[in-house]
């Protein structure tokens, strides 16, 4: 199962995702990030708190989700976007019309002060990501049907606390 999470940057909560979604799937999915206006470069906050977290930064970057609809794009099975620019914006054709939901959160790169504020707000986010993934996992992904797997990713994120800070 091929899962691809929007932002319209691609620089914070898209790559979170990812990287939650990448080591928590195991061998059940394969999860990319983009954005609709990538900034270019992820926030280095965002890789600080994934280090942190044990996770292999390395290939991690900013890009744009014209190259998952490309020619030669893996084929999505589910779209998620995490922030609320990208869920009011006109998304392109996605082949093979995947599953398409929203799990917003609010941006922590937004979070004004020092370096510690700015990095739990990261932290608020990426560990709300990681229920919603977990929940996610914890379903019968290959049997479940289209809508029904629809139904249940949103219920997922909205049966958690949202995030504030």
């Amino acid at each position: 199962m091929n899962i691809l999470v929007l932002c319209t940057g691609n620089s914070a909560r898209s790559i979170l995702a990812e990287a939650i979604l990448n080591r928590f799937g195991d061998e059940k999915l394969t999860a990319f990030s983009a954005g609709s206006k990538p900034v270019g470069a992820v926030n280095p906050v965002a890789l600080k708190l994934l280090e942190s977290e044990g996770h292999d930064v390395s290939s991690f970057r900013s890009k744009s989700w014209d190259e998952f609809s490309a020619k030669g794009a893996p084929d999505l099975d589910i779209v998620i976007t995490v922030c609320g620019n990208a869920a009011g914006e006109t998304c392109p054709l996605w082949v093979g019309a995947p599953i398409t939901v929203h799990w917003g959160f609010p941006d922590p790169a937004s979070v004004g002060g020092g370096g510690n504020e700015k990095f739990a707000a990261f932290n608020l986010v990426y560990q709300a990501l990681v229920k919603n993934v977990e929940a996610l996992l914890a379903l019968d992904l290959v049997s479940m049907n289209t809508e029904d797997l629809r139904r249940e990713m949103i219920d997922i994120h909205a049966g958690n606390e949202p995030v504030t800070f």
